[in-house]
């Protein structure tokens, strides 16, 4: 974790500051700092330098009026994914364009912030303030999309982008800090010249998949690493790979009990024909609850998928036996999965509401706005258009082809602003460092290069992956149909976190905060949201809100008062609707 300052003004006041937070933090061990200081500027930055293992996730460098902080995700300062440069008394904060670290900022008189957690930057703030185009985006998207965070102020440096500010000095001669460029760095762009040959791409995808896991492993000599594998291809062709790299491999899968349409046999599968052990991790409903509240505060941002607390107790797991854990995140962006049809068939038609239509496969509260919020939340979002945080990554400038335009979007926008940064963050809890072989870049580079039918072949998706790595696996786990982790949020929310969610999101409390409407619980029982928030979605909007109501009293702070409501008799209506016992 990194956190500093740069600017103009008095060094000791902000020293004053950083020391404050330094008090909030719960482990001093390993804080390594560095400063720089002349008539017109001052550079400070402090970091807790992981200590545990001999692989550092920061690598701080200084030279004579120069200073880099280089971040890693994988622990690897070779590849980095984020960076923090004070050269030429000038700041730059830049990002690759995976999205695996993150980089917050804000600026308070004269001096830039910055941290790679926003959780750090809440003691400097005089009184931090939720952001309501945050808090809108994340019930759009289900995360805050950047550069919007859920704080006023607090802003995140875009993937693929660098930041940079300067010195200046005024008519008065007096110094004044001043944003020189936001700039992209790179783009994913569709390659002119497009592979169609399928032996070609085959040969070329294994020796990239190969090269990729050689990267990611250069640094462990008879190391052993964990890999969540799912039983799903791409955490299984990570298994594979490392196994024929000859690493020593341990699995750890989840095993959601009754509760869920298991995975866990493919899972057992995989581990079996690979011979490396495998780990079943208990996420029943139970211990689901039990690890909610440190989950949100390991995510530092409020995250409302499913999946966070799944992964948290597989990191927990891990953590008990290794310090680096493989996963196989990336592989749905680069290849094609999960395609949306519907949205091919728009884009091909030329539709002009495709936007629109993205906007709604994220089934969140996109175009329920007026049955959600209260109505001093819907009167501030009016002039926002949710368009405007997808049209980048939509932009058909960059590709020639729908599939193409539609990859490029998942990896800005599912990967690097929802996927990967979670993943960082909830490693990061357990001192893991985090290696996703997908998110190589020179494969990423390479996925570019393929042509829409070597992607998706007729109603098989990611066709040429599968086609590159049948050799490596059983054909039940190459070749079967993708279903994703199966997480049963419907049974955990009217289930056991029911109580959770009726304390946490009661007629009192939602009333008091501001935000949603008071009745929204009996809303969404009641089906009355819209269409599409009903059956199997309820769980998921359910969920979407305990997240951030949790988040907004247990990192921001709030206060949760307000009287508790009983929807005890709408509750087992419900129940008995879906079929679930009380």
């Amino acid at each position: 974790m990194i956190i500093g300052c740069w600017g103009c003004g008095n060094l000791s006041e902000s020293e004053a500051l950083l020391n404050k937070v330094f008090s909030k933090a719960s482990d001093d061990k390993g804080l390594q700092k560095v400063s720089y200081e002349n008539d017109d500027c001052f550079f400070y930055a402090a970091g807790w330098i992981a200590n545990k293992t001999s692989i550092n996730d920061e690598e701080i460098v200084k030279k004579k009026d120069i200073c880099q902080v280089s971040l890693s995700a994988a622990g690897i300062p070779e590849l980095p994914d984020a960076a923090i440069k004070f050269e030429n008394k000038r700041l730059i904060l830049s990002r690759d364009r995976i999205g695996r670290v993150p980089l917050y900022w804000f600026q308070q008189g004269q001096i830039i912030w910055f941290a790679t957690r926003m959780q750090l930057l809440l003691p400097v703030l005089d009184s931090p303030q939720v952001s309501i185009p945050g808090f809108y985006s994340y019930n759009c998207f289900s995360y805050v999309p950047t550069p919007l965070t859920p704080i006023e102020n607090i802003f995140t440096v875009p993937t693929g982008c660098e930041i940079i500010w300067e010195i200046n000095q005024n008519y008065q001669n007096t110094s004044n800090t001043s944003v020189v460029k936001i700039q992209n760095r790179y783009e994913w762009k569709e390659s002119e010249n497009l592979i169609r040959d399928e032996k070609t791409a085959i040969l070329q995808l294994q020796s990239l998949l190969k090269d990729s896991i050689q990267r990611q492993i250069s640094d462990l000599p008879n190391h052993e690493v964990g890999v969540f594998l799912s039983g799903g291809l791409d955490s299984s062709i990570v298994a594979a790979l490392l196994v024929q790299a000859g690493v020593k491999v341990k699995a750890y899968a989840l095993d959601f009990g009754e509760y869920a349409i298991s995975e866990l046999p493919f899972a057992e599968t995989v581990a079996a024909h690979l011979q490396i052990p495998l780990v079943k991790v208990d996420a029943t409903p139970k211990r689901i609850k039990s690890a909610i509240s440190a989950t949100v505060k390991a995510l530092d941002l409020p995250f409302g998928d499913g999946v966070t607390v799944p992964l948290y107790l597989l990191c927990e797991a891990a953590s008990k036996e290794t310090s680096v854990i493989f996963n196989g995140e990336g592989g749905d962006q680069l290849f094609a999965g999960w395609t949306n049809k519907p949205l091919i068939a728009a884009g091909i038609y030329n539709s002009e509401d495709f936007n629109q239509q993205y906007l709604r496969t994220f089934h969140r509260l996109y175009g329920y706005e007026a049955q959600s919020f209260q109505a001093k939340v819907t009167s501030k979002i009016e002039t926002i258009n949710p368009e405007n945080w997808i049209v980048e990554a939509l932009n058909p400038e960059f590709t020639n082809n729908i599939l193409a335009r539609l990859r490029r979007a998942s990896l800005m926008l599912k990967g690097a602003q929802n996927i990967h940064p979670r993943a960082t963050n909830l490693a990061k809890a357990f001192n893991l460092r985090v290696r996703s072989p997908f998110c190589d870049l020179a494969l990423a580079e390479w996925s570019f290069a393929l042509s829409g039918e070597l992607c998706l072949q007729g109603n098989t998706e990611k066709y040429i992956l599968k086609r590159a790595v049948e050799s490596w696996l059983p054909s039940e786990i190459v070749w079967r149909e993708k279903r994703g982790m199966g997480v049963p949020l419907n049974n955990w929310c009217l289930g056991e976190l029911w109580g959770e969610i009726s304390k946490r999101l009661n007629t009192g409390i939602l009333k008091s905060e501001g935000r949603y409407q008071e009745d929204m619980i009996r809303k969404i029982l009641a089906g009355e949201i819209g269409g599409q928030i009903r059956q199997r979605r309820i769980g998921e909007v359910l969920w979407l809100l305990l997240m951030w109501e949790m988040w907004r009293v247990e990192v921001l702070g709030e206060k949760a008062e307000g009287k508790v409501f009983d929807y005890r008799l709408l509750w087992l209506r419900v129940l008995q609707k879906f079929g679930y016992r009380a």
